[in-house]
Order: C-alpha cells, then structure tokens, then sequence
C-alpha cells in the first residue's frame, strides 16, 4: 500500500496553490434542447479533446456527443444523466460537469451545483427564458454561482437582441453586460464584435461545424455600404447596452450582481472560442471550501473533497461503480487511502479515473477543482466527504422533495434476487428515491420521483442491466414531509397517507394531498413534519 503521507508531504503548499489558480470547475446548464450537449461537444473541440464535434445535420443525424452515453439518452437526443469532462486549454485545466437536459432530473443538477464554481446559463435565441432554465438559475443563486450567460442557435431565426438583454436583465435580478454582440439578426450570423479585444470578427463555418469556426478580424469601413450597415447596425445597439448596463466588472461578477453575455451558435462553432477565453480569463478559480461546521477548508491543507455523484452501468463490460470526487483541498494521489467521514471507514483509491463520455485515463494526480472517478467505489453515497489525515465534514446535498410515488415489483417472482439488487443500486445512485415499510415489505417498496422520466429510467435499467424486469402502479400521493423523531406508536399507515423509511434512515411520511397532510396534523398534534431539503 502507498505511504499516502510521504507522497502529500513532498509538494509544497505553493505548488497546490499554483495548481487551484489553473483550475476552472463549471456547469452548463439549460432548459431541455437549448443546445447543451452540442456546447459541451463544441468545447471539447477546441481544447482537442476531439478530433471533430460530428455536428453537421442536428441531433437526430449526428454521432452521440461525448457526454451523453446512457442508451435512452441518444434515443431521445437528451441528457438525463451527468458526465464529468476534463479539457485542457491555453494551460488552464477545464473541468466541465454536464447536467441532465430534463426537469424531471434535477435533483443530480443540484448535486452538480454543489461541486462546482461557475456556471455558463444557455440561452435559446428563439425561446428567450424556459420555466427549467429559471429553476436551475434559483440553485445558482442560492449558491452564490457567478453565472455566464450564452445565448446560443444565433444561426437560427429567433428573438431580438435588445430584447433578450432586458429579459436576461429582468429574469435573473443580475446586470446583463454583453462581452460579444452579433453582427447580424437571428438567423443571419455574420460575425461577432468582441468587446474584449475590440474587434469585429467575421466568422465561417468549417465543415458544417466539424471543426472550429474560421474567424477573420476585419475593418467594417473597407466593406461595401450594404454589408457594413450590418456591422454598424450592431455597433449601435452595443453601445446602446453599453451606456445603460456599464462595462464588465469582475468582482461583481464575481459576487453574481453581474453576468458577462455572449452569443453563439454552437452547432457551427460560432462563437465558442470567445467563451473559452472568457472561462479561463474571468472564469472563478477553487476557493476555500465551507464545511458543516460554518469554517473553511484551506486549498493547501490536507487532502479533502466530496462525493456528489454516483453512477454505475457506463461501461457494460465491467458493470463497475464510479463515484464523482471534487476535489476540495490538498492532492490526490492514486494509491492513497482516504477517510470517509461519514463512516469513519478507510477507502484505497487503486483505482481513480478522468472520464470523458465512456473513454477513461487512469488519475496519477489531481487538485483542488479537478473531478476524479474513483472506480469500484461500492461503498460510497453521494454526500459522503472524504479526507487524509485532517477530519472534515462538508455540507450534506440535500433530497429534493418527491412529488410522484409508485410501487415496484419484480415481473418473475423467480428473479427476486436481481430485483433487490437493481432496486438497491438505483438507490444508490441516487437516480430515484427508495422507500419502504414493514406494511409493504421489500418485494414492493416505494419509488419516489420529481418527474416521470425517472421511472422510465427505473423501468429501463432493471430491464436491460438487471435482467429483472419490473412492473410500476401509480400511487395517488402527492406530497412527501420528513419526519425528524418519528415515535414508535406512529402508524404504518393513516388516513389518505403512510409512514416509509428511506435508505438513509429518514422517516418520510407522503399524503394524497394537502387536505390529509392537515387531517395528518389533526391527528398527531405531537409529531413534526419538515420540508424535504428545507
């Protein structure tokens, strides 16, 4: 076994420091089709992670971008699960966490946003604001995210300009501060004025968008009338912005009062390098991290970093587990042994790995900021803080409170033994919410979901991964409430509701609607009932 305290000792505190100012941890998040995946592909591109985005007719033609794995992912052209992506650009590292595409899986976007620093807002040219896009924006908010905000498919007929920056302005309570501007309507992208260098920038797809843009930096003036009135037209209305909203702050961005704009057209790669520039230029480097106990984790302390994803089935040849590390503090090594706090046990990360889409390299080393893939880490949940040498325990990520609920059985009672097993690893991705109860027993426990998509995922993966094909009856609840101390006298079952266990040992008690949660009250003066996640 790797002597894990020699290993930290020999790097120097200024070396952690210097590698965290490298690092960009960062999220795209979106309302379902805005473009997500082919940013994340367009991004990979450019810092040639890629040799080509294989975007050339949309998404029901192209080849899987490299995020998106899960098979009813490239079925539907949507994420639903989350992807982990290290890129390497102008020596700065990039660590992008995809975020599902849906509503219905949320709840893993938050756990993104808990492991992240910024994050870039996609923007539909043609929708403007979509309900998904200002929830995810709200969990932006509560933590603090400086917010990057792209308004993407400007090759596509859509919105005004003028029109959107109000709309960005008044959706998301920040000052919109356009960093480019288009030269040219939606649907006529010509090129782009680059705030930053102070240029105008025709530009020209490569390929269909196989390959980066063609960018030339040209003088509007030397165009003929006809063409240069394109360029003016643009000129004015950034100025227009320009004196309402101020320049570009830094700290306020920082403190997420502003948010820089750029336009894009991602499927042609319009756009895309000046929103790389612009992460690793202004984008939000690892801080200290907050732990449970309101203190912070200095960068150049002990090793340390959390647990906020799961996820099992990526590679069907080995069916193995992958647990998502950010990295809070210190260096990871692989060999070391690490601590998890919440069971106190040893962990051997033998096994840790950067993974891109299915592809993996094997982790000899990273810092705070980076993502790492510990393998065949059965023994994990998402939440869990990990640590050498000094203790530390980071705030839990909370459950989302569930609004669907069905019962689940095993279809052949003769494969009860995958059953369980499936039903066990669901659980522990997290990928929907377990309940049970000795009413019910464990041959039909509950699944709890925000959306449905949650169950067809359910549904699909006991089939085809467990081989244990499963049958799903809707239950008429609506509501769920914890329940901290729940006494022993309490009832498995009550009028309109019932009283189940989640894996975690939280009491859950879930009602049919509002009216049996306050005939519930009625009843059990002396029981408390809490918010799920308050």
């Amino acid at each position: 076994m790797t002597n894990t305290s020699t290993l930290s000792e020999a790097i120097r505190p200024a070396t952690i420091a210097e590698q965290a100012r490298r690092r960009r941890t960062f999220a795209v998040i979106s309302h379902p089709d805005a473009g997500k995946s082919t940013l994340t592909e367009a991004l990979a591109l450019y810092a040639s992670a890629i040799q080509d985005a294989g975007v050339t007719h949309g998404k029901s033609s192209r080849h899987g971008t490299v995020s998106d794995w899960m098979g009813m992912e490239r079925e539907r052209g949507i994420s639903i699960s989350s992807a982990a992506l290290q890129l390497e650009y102008r020596d700065t590292v990039l660590n992008l966490v995809d975020t599902p595409g849906h509503a219905d899986f949320s709840e893993d976007t938050y756990r993104v946003l808990a492991a992240v620093d910024c994050a870039v807002m996609l923007i539909d040219a043609a929708k403007g604001f979509e309900p998904q896009t200002v929830k995810l924006l709200e969990v932006c908010k509560q933590r603090g995210l400086p917010i990057v905000t792209v308004v993407n498919k400007w090759d596509r007929p859509g919105l005004d300009a003028l029109g959107l920056i109000d709309q960005i302005g008044e959706r998301t309570d920040m000052v919109p501060v356009p960093l480019t501007w288009p030269a040219g309507i939606a649907g006529e992208f010509e090129g782009l004025l680059d705030v930053r260098t102070a240029s105008s920038i025709a530009l020209e797809a490569v390929e269909g968008g196989a390959q980066p843009a063609r960018e030339t930096t040209i003088d509007p003036a030397d165009l003929d009338p006809h063409a240069a009135q394109v360029w003016d037209v643009a000129s004015e209305e950034l100025g227009l912005v320009a004196s309402s909203n101020g320049d570009f702050d830094a700290e306020a961005f920082a403190a997420a009062q502003q948010t820089p704009v750029l336009f894009a057209a991602a499927a042609r790669n319009f756009g895309v390098r000046q929103l790389v520039d612009l992460l690793v230029d202004l984008g939000s480097a690892p801080t200290p991290r907050v732990t449970a106990d309101g203190a912070h984790r200095p960068l150049e302390g002990g090793f340390s970093g959390f647990v906020f994803k799961v996820q099992a089935g990526a590679n069907t040849a080995h069916r193995d587990h992958i647990a998502y590390l950010r990295i809070c503090s210190g260096v990871f090594e692989r060999g070391m042994v690490i601590t998890n706090s919440r069971t106190g046990r040893p962990f051997a990360t033998k096994y840790a790995h950067r993974v891109l889409g299915r592809e993996r390299e094997a982790v000899e080393q990273a810092w705070p900021g980076d993502v790492v893939g510990l393998v065949n880490a059965t023994s994990l949940r998402v939440g869990d803080s990990l640590y050498q040498d000094e203790p530390v325990t980071f705030p839990e990520i909370p459950h989302f409170s569930p609004e669907l609920f069905v019962t689940v059985r095993a279809k052949d009672p003769g494969r009860y033994k995958q059953f369980r097993r499936g039903i066990e690893q669901l659980d522990h991705e997290g990928v929907i919410q377990v309940l049970r109860s000795e009413l019910r027993g464990d041959q039909a426990p509950v699944l709890a979901a925000v959306g449905q998509l949650q169950f067809e995922v359910a549904e699909q993966r006991m089939r085809t991964e467990f081989n244990a094909p499963v049958a799903l009856e809707q239950l008429s609840y609506t509501l769920a409430r914890r329940i901290p101390a729940a006494p022993s006298s309490l009832p498995d079952s009550f009028r309109g509701g019932e009283i189940l266990r989640r894996s975690d040992g939280e009491c859950i008690a879930i009602f049919g609607d509002r009216w049996k949660l306050g005939h519930f009250a009625d009843a059990f003066p002396d029981v408390t009932l809490e918010l799920i996640g308050a």
